[in-house]
């Protein structure tokens, strides 16, 4: 999960219907993230009211096709990440800077490992860099993955 607010669809069954996504509930955002609060909380109710058949609960072929398998150097990106942050919290802030740069090194597109890695220091003088200059590099690119709808104009007319 990259972004707050983001949100995972669980069935009753405990079955994962549409994996991790931006997921706001009002637009006081929208200039930054370009998504309609609007057009989600529509989704949302329309699965609550038709469960399964609902359009926008995925299959199991399109969940398949959304998750991605697990790159073996995330595994130890998330060690050395919980390392840097045991080590921030006994004090020891010039420590966790090393194990805050390999989780990054190993997985440079999560961008949680950058951003509390930079809340927690001087980012321009440890890390060369600021959130908003990463972000800024994007132009315009969003910095987590875009929502991946399946819906259409019309279904979210037929559901309002």
């Amino acid at each position: 999960m990259v972004n707050v607010p983001t949100a995972v669809w669980i069935d009753e069954k405990g079955r994962i219907v549409r994996p991790n996504e931006a997921a706001y509930v009002d637009d006081r955002y929208k200039s930054m993230h370009r998504l309609d609060a609007a057009e989600y909380l529509d989704a949302i109710r329309d699965w609550v009211a038709n469960g399964e058949k609902s359009v926008f609960a995925l299959s199991e072929s399109e969940l398949k096709e959304r998750i991605k398998p697990q790159n073996p150097d995330w595994a130890l990106a998330t060690a050395e990440f919980g390392l840097g942050e045991y080590l921030y919290r006994q004090g020891l802030r010039a420590a966790s800077i090393r194990h805050y740069k390999e989780a990054q090194r190993l997985n440079p597109d999560n961008w949680n490992y950058k951003r509390q890695a930079w809340a927690l220091s001087d980012a321009e003088r440890e890390y060369g860099t600021s959130f908003m200059k990463e972000v800024q590099k994007l132009n315009g690119k969003p910095y987590y993955p875009p929502r991946k709808t399946t819906w259409k104009q019309e279904e979210l007319i037929l559901i309002r």
